[in-house]
C-alpha cells in the first residue's frame, strides 16, 4: 500500500516584518462629540459636559484638468496638465 503524507509549511507573511508597535497614545480633552444640527459642525464636550475648543482648521479645494490633442487621435499626442488649489 502506497501512503503519501502531505506536509504544510507555514511561512511568515511578508508584511509581518514591516509591523511596528503603535505609537504612545495620549488622552484627549474631550469625552463626547455630537453634531450641532444648525451648523453641522462637531461639538466636543468634556466629562463634565462643558464645550471644549478643539482648535481651528481650514478648508481646501482643488481642481485638476488634463488635455490631449493629436492629428490622428492616437499617436504623437500633445498633452497638457493643470492643477490649482485653494486653502483658507
Amino acid at each position: 500500500m502506497n501512503t503519501s503524507v502531505a506536509f504544510t509549511t507555514h511561512a511568515r507573511p511578508w508584511g509581518a516584518s514591516r509591523l511596528a508597535p503603535y505609537p504612545t497614545t495620549i488622552r484627549r480633552p474631550h469625552a463626547t462629540v455630537t453634531v450641532d444640527p444648525a451648523t453641522q459642525l462637531g461639538v466636543f464636550r468634556d466629562r463634565a459636559g462643558q464645550v471644549v475648543e478643539m482648535g481651528k482648521h481650514g478648508t481646501s479645494s482643488a481642481t485638476e484638468t488634463s488635455t490631449s490633442t493629436s492629428s490622428d487621435g492616437q499617436s504623437g499626442s500633445d498633452q497638457g496638465h493643470d492643477q490649482d488649489s485653494n486653502q483658507d
